[in-house]
């Protein structure tokens, strides 16, 4: 049985409970989550499944095709390779958690600490990465002459080991604070933080690294794109220009409620308010903005890859490659079909002809 008094709870005890869902609020009186749980009984695993499901087919397209018939041959290229790859990481960690949400933890305390740090290693690569796609593109069309030189495939190689290892470094504090350990009956698996400044720079970390700096370097760059755009308009600039509005709104929109109420738990934690109503209003609120973040590996793939038409003439290849030889693999000649991209062009994106960036 839990504690309900802070003379009976010894300092870690305390640390640990405060740590996981906000049993108590400041004073330590008990808070009731039950309603909490049974909301989170039948909303995370039907929409983890659905983001799973959807996350992972995507996703994997565009990896098959990339590799299948791209063959990497520019620095947009890699970037959606990886992109794709970070969503994947995502994806991966959902089955686990919805079995998590009905069940409890049975998969050890290894496997806590590795699927939190994957989930959080391709929460931060994924951000990095579509940032990386805002900047390619910000050369391509604004500084023509410097993208000859800097869009190469093995700069967008090197970017991308960058990314990686700064991806792996912030994930960090998830590998070292994620464990399991048993309430009540059930065993849970969670960060645990025995001084409250861990939680707070956490929670800070994701804010900065996650959102505000991925959106503010996506909005120099693609201001500066709709200003050069405007210079000469023609139909492929109205559809690049969709586009652009289309990359900003949808990763803002998906991303910043989350972590909004990310940013609200940290003022929690630091006493600014408090309350058992307020804490189970986080709960709710964390639950369905993460789900909505969740969801957002399941656009990149539309916003970046299947709008453009050389990818939807891959896939259908690919489909009636699996139909007719009934194995995923066969080789299928594309080179009258497709054709490499140039570098030079004002309009260069590999990913499409009708959005062209």
């Amino acid at each position: 049985m839990i504690p309900t008094t802070q003379e009976t709870l010894t300092t870690e005890e305390y640390m640990l409970y405060s740590s996981y869902g906000d049993l108590y609020d400041e004073d330590l009186e008990p808070c009731n989550k039950e309603g909490v749980r049974n909301f989170e009984l039948w909303f995370l695993p039907t929409f983890y499944s659905l983001v799973f499901l959807l996350g992972l087919i995507e996703n994997t397209l565009v990896v098959l095709v990339l590799l299948k018939y791209k063959r990497l041959k520019s620095m947009t290229d890699i970037y959606l390779l990886n992109l794709a790859v970070s969503d994947l990481l995502l994806v991966f960690a959902l089955p686990f958690w919805s079995y998590y949400v009905v069940e409890e933890w049975v998969f050890g305390d290894g496997l806590c600490r590795f699927i939190s740090w994957v989930y959080m290693l391709g929460f931060y690569s994924g951000s990095f990465f579509v940032m990386l796609m805002s900047i390619n593109r910000y050369l391509a069309v604004v500084h023509v002459a410097f993208a000859l030189r800097a869009r190469m495939v093995s700069y967008g190689i090197l970017a991308s080991l960058v990314v990686w290892l700064v991806s792996i470094l912030a994930a960090l504090p998830q590998l070292i604070f994620s464990q399991t350990f048993d309430y009540y009956t059930q065993t849970i698996c969670k960060p645990v933080y025995l001084e409250k400044r861990w939680k707070i720079f956490t929670s800070l970390e994701i804010n900065v690294l996650g959102l505000l700096f991925p959106v503010m370097v996506m909005l120099f760059c693609y201001t500066k794109i709709v200003k050069t755009l405007l210079l000469c308009r023609d139909e492929k600039k109205k559809k690049a220009e969709k586009m652009i509005f289309a990359v900003v709104i949808v990763f803002f929109l998906f991303q910043a409620p989350y972590h909004i109420v990310l940013l609200l738990r940290c003022l929690y934690d630091v006493g600014i308010f408090r309350g058992c109503l307020i804490s189970q209003n986080l709960d709710y609120a964390s639950q369905a903005t993460q789900t909505l973040a969740f969801f957002h590996c399941c656009l990149n793939p539309i916003i970046y890859f299947f709008m453009g038409q050389k990818f939807k003439k891959c896939i259908k290849l690919l489909f009636k490659s699996c139909i007719s030889s009934g194995i995923l693999c066969r080789t299928c000649e594309l080179s009258d079909t497709f054709h490499t991209e140039s570098s030079g062009s004002l309009y260069n994106q590999s990913t499409s002809d009708e959005t062209p960036l």
